[in-house]
């Protein structure tokens, strides 16, 4: 912290301040030199979105939503990419699904695939598709418990982990229900619950929900209303920073994710 508006003999390379408070003359004289003398001055909740990778719910205020639509272009490219990708990636998958397939039916009873309406683009419900991992006759909460849940079965256990379960949502993605990458599609009675509770929940319906996300690779699996809150922090520094290059290093951080099976539950 500067206690005056000089750097004596620091060795600086940036100035962060709250550029909204109404700073004294000495100040602004001070960060005006800063900037000739090519020294970067961040505002404080840029410089906070970029250490943490998340977008502050009280600062959505400031700016109004405005810096938070996502660039149209980028949507349109996103779409062929998605398309293109599943298509050479179904061949590859395909065998490999069917031996998942063949090991729930022979580890418990029941259908292969669980379905479920979700919440997705524009706030247009659908269904998603997944590999089922719980016993059919199991009931329990509208979320995974933490620690042992005893709805999982043994198979369950580890496409879960390993995000197995999620590879039928490619087929999502042709549909155009999905993208690969975008905030994690609720399901409706949790999107309900958080509405109640999470200030602009429905804002992260503005983009394709996705198969990864910004958040799963950051945080990992949130359900209680605190982890929620931080998750949509994350959902929302993606839609703000929407572009190829957050995507690249999402599909990066994603098979770091798939290897080590962070954050599953």
């Amino acid at each position: 912290m500067l206690e005056a508006p000089r750097f004596d003999d620091l060795r600086v390379d940036g100035v962060v301040a709250d550029l909204r408070a109404d700073l004294p003359d000495d100040w602004e004289r001070f960060l005006a030199r800063c900037t000739i003398h090519r020294i970067p001055v961040y505002h404080a909740t840029k410089a906070h979105e970029m250490l943490t990778g998340r977008v502050l719910l009280d600062h959505l205020y400031e700016n109004k939503f405005g810096g938070l639509i996502p660039r149209e272009d980028y949507e349109i490219t996103k779409r062929g990419l998605d398309i293109l990708a599943v298509l050479l990636l179904l061949p590859l998958m395909l065998p490999f699904m069917a031996l998942v397939a063949l090991a729930i039916r022979l580890d418990s009873k029941g259908p292969v695939f669980f379905t479920q309406p979700r919440m997705g683009f524009h706030c247009r419900q659908f269904i998603v598709y997944k590999f089922r991992s719980m016993y059919v006759d199991h009931e329990g909460t509208g979320y995974t418990q933490e620690g042992f849940d005893p709805r999982i079965t043994r198979v369950g256990r580890i496409i879960r982990k390993y995000r197995i379960d999620e590879l039928p949502q490619l087929f999502n993605v042709l549909k155009g229900d999905m993208s690969l990458i975008g905030p994690r599609p609720e399901s409706i009675s949790l999107t309900d619950s958080y509405e109640k509770d999470v200030p602009f929940f429905h804002y992260r319906h503005v983009v394709r929900p996705g198969i990864s996300g910004w958040a799963q690779v950051e945080q990992g699996y949130a359900a209680e209303v605190d982890d929620m809150i931080r998750k949509l922090e994350y959902d929302f520094y993606y839609i703000k920073n929407f572009s190829f290059w957050l995507d690249v290093l999402i599909v990066i951080r994603t098979f770091k994710t798939l290897l080590t099976g962070f954050g599953s539950r």
